[in-house]
């Protein structure tokens, strides 16, 4: 079978893409839907090197990285959208990295500006080598043409990020993570990646203790194939949708990789430590960038007060993200602010800055805040409210240089993984910058492994695994149960919000951990009245609410046993940081049908834990 039928060149790429959606996926006349197919029909099994799952900018930085280190490489990106639909086109303030010396500003500076910010659960060997990397990582992305906005002397333009000691976030305008992708996405065309788009990752394959590969669901047709491969980096997203109806992330950032790798027996680290990002809007969670408050914009309560002041005197609204959601829900718990239950707000006001300001440096949330509550922020405050956005928990990777994980074979990057670099506490401007950072690592850590790895394995384990999936697709779709998955979709992200949200307790996590358990039963039965394989969305949501269920369960086991408070885990029955006990990273790992807990220590190098303050 030929690539050409396969897959398609730059050109045909970028042709198809300006015709019609529907032009960019193939079929790949390999049989219908059934693993058995696969043995009985001798049908040839797609194999690859490296695949990459996820086509974000961790996922396209680390196909670019592998081509690299090996022009000849067979490298795959595997995404469930268009390339270029993802979490990172969706990133507007900035990307953190030290390239202007002149000021005092240092990669020290940036590391413990990092260290500090992640509440002191960081990995302090492998912070110090990232901002190294963030630094070069902009030059990179300047070398291969991204339109930052520019000075007069015509080099890149940064402002402050919430916890910075120093300007260092370098920015386009409010949409840098949608250059950033748009930039990596022309560089992996360029170089010969190949892309099996409006595919779904359902799980990872191993024998004899190493990988084989991945199974994956066309979405078009319904085909559940196996697919070899010598390395797979996994670079899916976060979890974060778990807190389903108010979160900035998009509604494919459903945890299908730390759920696969879960199951493959890799650990989950720190899951219980979830980003709320301070500036959401009221309605759904949709992001106003931190560059707002970067750019000057003040937060104000109902009695028209700058209430950061009481919470963080000298960084106001640029104390860390952690920080100020928790300043505005205390607000809003006092009834200083506007609007009752979920309609609470406070405002966030950029008039002073005028209108030719916001037009050339912040134009996308002035679009949002029109689209989204009729509100021009040029003319009158903005109403927001902390929302869902990042999770810097995720899959275990035992060395940062290579992002390889406890299963030989298997990579991670990115927000699916967990380095640690963002600690407790991710600065704003640090995941674009960790995202291509990590990427480099886990590209050039796969790239070494699959070349000096022998073939890709025969795949006997997978195609065991393939039919398991096939057998599970007729099993839910036969069901006639009542019980559809909306509902518990629309249940998990309340009782994550109201019992894991930003002020925890023991009583409300156990509560949340029985309500997770009867969702998971209740998911058990429920079914997708849907026979027709092809675009079978249903099913597409049914896998990945049973990937949300499965990080939710592993965030509310761990933050139950973290009896502390730390960055983004806040709990109010334990409201001090507690380094004797709990300067310790968690590890979730599945176990005997439940899930087991175990700890490692975090990585202190050079900047001694203190008390944290702003």
């Amino acid at each position: 079978m030929s690539d050409k039928k396969l897959f398609m060149n730059r050109r045909t790429f970028i042709k198809a893409s300006v015709v019609t959606a529907g032009a960019l996926t193939f079929t790949f006349g390999l049989g219908g839907l059934g693993s058995s197919l696969w043995a009985a029909n001798n049908k040839p099994m797609l194999d690859f090197d490296i695949i990459v799952v996820g086509s974000g900018g961790a996922g396209l930085r680390a196909a670019v990285s592998a081509m690299e280190a090996n022009p000849k490489a067979r490298v795959c990106v595997v995404a469930k959208t268009m390339p270029t639909r993802c979490a990172t086109a969706m990133a507007e303030g900035g990307i953190n990295g030290v390239i202007d010396f002149s000021k005092g500003d240092s990669y020290d500076l940036h590391a413990f500006d990092t260290v500090k910010g992640g509440d002191y659960l960081v990995d302090q060997d492998a912070v110090l080598d990232f901002c190294e990397e963030a630094g070069r990582t902009i030059h990179a992305l300047d070398y291969l043409g991204m339109p930052f906005s520019r000075d007069d002397a015509g080099a890149p333009k940064a402002r402050y990020a919430g916890g910075a000691s120093k300007v260092r976030c370098i920015y386009s305008a409010d949409k840098t993570g949608h250059i950033v992708i748009q930039t990596l996405f022309a560089e992996a065309l360029t170089r010969g990646v190949k892309f099996l788009m409006d595919y779904q990752l359902l799980d990872i394959g191993k024998g004899n203790g190493a990988l084989e590969g991945v199974v994956l669901r066309n979405i078009r047709t319904g085909e559940i194939m196996p697919v070899r491969a010598k390395a797979v980096i996994m670079a899916s997203g976060g979890y974060s949708r778990v807190y389903w109806n108010r979160s900035s992330t998009p509604y494919v950032a459903t945890g299908d990789g730390p759920a696969a790798a879960l199951r493959a027996g890799v650990p989950m680290k720190d899951p219980e430590m979830t980003q709320f990002h301070p500036t959401g809007v009221v309605h759904g969670g949709v992001l106003i960038t931190e560059a707002a408050r970067g750019e000057g914009g003040y937060l104000v309560n109902r009695l028209g007060e700058r209430f950061m002041s009481r919470y963080a005197k000298d960084r106001m609204e640029l104390a860390p993200r952690d920080i100020v959601s928790r300043s505005i829900e205390s607000e809003i718990l006092a009834g200083r602010a506007f609007g009752e239950g979920m309609e609470a707000y406070v405002y966030l006001d950029l008039r002073h800055l005028g209108e030719a300001k916001i037009d050339k440096d912040l134009p996308l949330i002035r679009h949002i805040g029109k689209l989204f509550e009729g509100i021009d922020l040029a003319k009158e405050p903005m109403i927001i409210r902390p929302t869902a956005h990042y999770c810097m928990g995720g899959i275990d990777v035992l060395n940062y240089r290579q992002m390889n994980t406890l299963l030989p074979g298997l990579y991670a990057a990115g927000e699916a993984s967990n380095v640690s670099i963002h600690g407790a506490n991710r600065l704003g401007g640090n995941s674009l910058a960790e995202a291509s950072a990590t990427g480099n690592w886990a590209g050039q850590g796969a790239a070494a492994y699959a070349k000096g790895a022998s073939p890709a394995a025969e795949g006997k384990n997978l195609l065991e695994l393939c039919s398991k999936w096939t057998d599970h697709y007729a099993k839910v779709t036969a069901r006639t149960a009542k019980t559809d998955i909306f509902a518990i979709r629309e249940r998990l992200g309340e009782v994550m919000w109201d019992n894991m949200g930003i002020f925890r307790t023991e009583d409300n996590m156990r509560q949340a951990a029985n309500e997770l358990d009867s969702l998971s039963r209740a998911y058990e039965d429920a079914s997708v009245p849907c026979t027709n394989p092809g675009y079978n969305t249903l099913y597409t949501q049914y896998v990945e609410l049973g990937n949300l269920l499965t990080c939710a369960k592993a965030a509310t086991f761990a933050a139950r046993a973290r009896q502390e408070s730390r960055g983004a885990h806040c709990r109010t029955d334990f409201p001090k940081r507690d380094d004797e006990r709990f300067l310790k990273h968690s590890l979730v790992t599945l176990a005997d049908g439940g899930m087991k807990l175990d700890w490692r220590d975090v990585s202190i190098t050079k900047f001694k834990p203190q008390e944290r303050k702003y």
